[in-house]
């Protein structure tokens, strides 16, 4: 009976933990988003106006502002407009540095048709002997390969669970080790902590394949 008790708890628990933690960032994001509506004036405020708190309000102002934002800078004025602001912000230290790092990122996800993953390796990290699961983003810097003499790559280093954080670090090509591993079952590879293993073959890990 024990046994038995026991195992529909793990039954439960596989059920509702995915389920639990993806309405968890879900509502997260919602509540992050609701914050949009804090620029409104206190007294304008839906929560004010309506006398309670509706969920999600802020999602759509938030959806309304981007479209709003898309539409705006297509028309001529709108367009001088964000040149105007672009101008300011790369003439500002601090801030040019912020907002032109964000907006090589937001172009290169989001305009560039090229895959932002290439592929999946091993890469000796943190110490030799020790081996990560990396995903390579493309060739490094000239500036960087020619100070290496050899050819490199960017490659991101995910942390686990969370993989949207991580390190950035420049490997030769020669140390790279290629694995036959999807963008995909990699992510979730790490998200569960190395639980989940991926549906694909197993990986080779004697001789790197790579090649740029």
């Amino acid at each position: 009976m024990k046994k038995k008790i026991r195992q529909i708890f793990i039954t439960g628990l596989v059920v509702t933990i995915p389920i639990g933690f993806t309405l968890y960032v879900f509502f997260f994001l919602i509540g992050i988003m609701d914050n949009v509506l804090s620029v409104i004036p206190e007294k304008y405020r839906p929560d004010i106006l309506f006398g309670f708190h509706i969920p999600g309000l802020g999602v759509l102002a938030t959806i309304t502002i981007v479209f709003l934002s898309g539409l705006l800078a297509k028309s001529y004025i709108g367009d001088r407009i964000v040149r105007f602001g672009e101008y300011l912000f790369n003439n500002i230290p601090v801030v040019r540095s912020v907002y032109v790092g964000t907006k090589r990122v937001v172009d290169s996800v989001l305009i560039s048709n090229r895959q932002n993953f290439k592929k999946v390796v091993l890469i000796e990290f943190p110490r030799p002997g020790v081996y990560a699961v990396a995903l390579v983003m493309g060739d490094a810097p000239k500036q960087v390969v020619e100070s290496l003499g050899k050819p490199s790559v960017s490659v991101f280093v995910p942390t686990t669970p969370n993989p949207t954080s991580g390190y950035l670090v420049i490997v030769p090509v020669d140390e790279l080790k290629e694995i036959d591993m999807g963008i995909e079952d990699a992510i979730t590879f790490i998200i569960s902590c190395g639980i989940v293993f991926p549906t694909e073959k197993k990986p080779e890990l004697t001789s790197p394949r790579f090649t740029v």
